[in-house]
């Protein structure tokens, strides 16, 4: 049997930690290989062993059925490994072309040939129905174009194996099933995939195989075609899963946020929120359903501050906040579990400690006197992380950029539901997440719901909003298409509604 790849017995520690304990791998020439696991399993560190970034402690890596050394990416690069990360590395003020080119630009004389470049990249997009185009600017395209930008990257440099890490967590449904086109596509080219990931249906829709890894050690590799989303599950958290989302009618009270006519700019300077009304009431959970980039980011910032409204009234408990500071709607019992975690969640380069007690630091017991108060600190911070189950090298002392994305997530979660706010703002909560993982957060969001607080949830997985929210609220362009009972809806007509057909009877 050829493999275009062979990871040996691979085994890579970092403080505190073995990220990859004793783990193979093999990819064949053609296949689409998956590889499963729960947050910090161990996933990304094995892509970045393979990819150069990271030398390995101990094993062997045989591209071609010959050993190799990839003591860097562009070793990896030349041996026809190219790799597409979660968070997009591209420059943003810079061309789809200037990224695509960056680190290997072609001249002419001295001079850099963009022209050549630019045709190039035109030709490449053609062939694999990529559909990238080469002049824009990253800062003007969407995400789900932003990573074809980056798969782009890997086939210019002429690329026969490609990792994908986690590629579908940041796309829209419809962006999902264009991505899985292109996989196929690139196979059909005589290409060769590595997807790292943990969403079971993905796996069944376009892996070959799939090799499974739990806490950095290796579980097994079996034929995708035989295992069932349960078996996978159980693989890979080590216990069955439940798909469920166990919960009781919601027992509705008083209103705690009321959006009276609403309207907000976007980034772009015009309005990207118009004329939003909108009730959430306490012991519920009202879902914002609809496709990514349709007001939803305007409507969170607005609420908790980021942004301000050009119009319209934000109430909070019949007191009107609109315009109040970010600190004071926290005082007031706002949670934001934000969209973006690196921007918006999380001071990366502070530790773990230091990013749970950012709302709280001010407050006693953390501050007496204006000193603050490290042992109190490190008591806080080490009960959201065992509470929320963590996963880092060194506790409350990691700093949060070595965290996986999944554990990052988990801790910004931890941290806002501590503060056991009356409206809970969740934006993409289990963006990221493991099944374990969701099981637990959904459960989380329910109890905070049944606790008779307000829980305001945006996700683009529809069938998140359909199984965790009691109403659902969709927007389209801006505006409120209209509210349903999420026990007297299904995917076809909230499908419909995000697409703009509005709904004749509204609840």
């Amino acid at each position: 049997m050829s493999y275009v790849v062979e990871m040996l017995n691979i085994r890579k520690e970092f403080p505190g930690i073995v990220a990859n304990d004793n783990i193979s791998l093999s990819l064949k020439k053609g296949e689409i290989h998956a590889l499963l696991g729960e947050n910090g399993a161990g996933k990304s560190t094995l892509m970045g062993v393979l990819f150069g970034m990271y030398q390995p402690e101990k094993g062997t890596i045989k591209v071609d059925g010959k050993e190799v050394k990839i003591t860097n990416p562009n070793v990896a690069n030349r041996l026809g490994i190219g790799m597409v990360h979660q968070h997009f590395k591209l420059v943003d003020n810079f061309t789809v072309t200037e990224n695509i080119i960056l680190g290997s630009e072609p001249l002419k004389g001295f001079v850099l040939d963009i022209d050549k470049a630019a045709k190039r990249i035109e030709e490449l997009s053609k062939h694999y129905g990529l559909n990238v185009d080469p002049h824009a600017k990253i800062e003007d395209i969407s995400v789900g174009m932003q990573q074809r930008v980056e798969i782009m990257k890997t086939l210019y440099r002429e690329a026969d194996v490609l990792i994908f890490d986690e590629p579908t967590a940041v796309l829209t449904p419809s962006e999902i099933d264009e991505l899985m086109k292109i996989m196929r596509n690139l196979i059909k080219e005589g290409k060769s995939i590595i997807i790292i990931t943990h969403k079971l249906k993905e796996i069944k829709a376009v892996a070959d195989r799939c090799t499974v890894i739990r806490r950095g050690k290796s579980i097994g590799t079996v034929d995708v075609a035989d295992a069932s989303e349960a078996s996978l599950a159980e693989m890979m958290v080590g216990r069955r899963v439940s798909f469920k989302v166990d919960k009781t009618e919601s027992k509705v009270g008083n209103t705690v946020l009321k959006i009276d006519h609403l309207s907000v700019k976007s980034n772009r300077k015009v309005l990207g929120l118009k004329d939003f009304s909108l009730e959430v009431k306490e012991g519920e959970i009202l879902g914002i359903a609809g496709v990514d980039g349709n007001g939803q980011t305007e409507l969170i910032e607005a609420i908790t501050g980021l942004r301000k409204a050009e119009s319209g009234t934000v109430l909070l408990n019949d007191e009107e906040i609109t315009n109040v500071s970010i600190r004071s709607r926290i005082d007031k019992g706002i949670g934001h579990i934000p969209e973006d975690r690196h921007k918006r969640g999380l001071v990366l380069d502070y530790t773990l400690q230091s990013n749970m007690v950012l709302e709280v630091y001010n407050k006693p017991p953390f501050a007496k006197f204006g000193l603050l108060n490290e042992s109190e600190m490190k008591k806080y911070a080490k009960n959201i992380l065992e509470n929320f189950d963590v996963r880092s090298g060194e506790g409350a002392d990691s700093i949060a950029r070595t965290l996986s994305g999944g554990n990052q997530q988990k801790a910004i979660i931890g941290r806002e539901l501590e503060l056991n706010p009356k409206l809970l703002i969740a934006v993409q909560p289990t963006r990221g997440l493991d099944v374990g993982s969701i099981e637990y957060i959904h459960r989380r969001l329910i109890e905070h719901r049944d606790q008779g607080n307000a829980v305001l949830l945006v996700s683009l997985e529809l069938d998140e909003v359909l199984k965790l929210s009691d109403r659902i609220a969709v927007i389209n362009n801006g505006e409120l298409v209209g509210i349903v009972n999420a026990a007297e809806t299904d995917e076809n007509e909230v499908g419909l509604m995000m697409a703009g057909v509005s709904k004749e009877r509204s609840v």
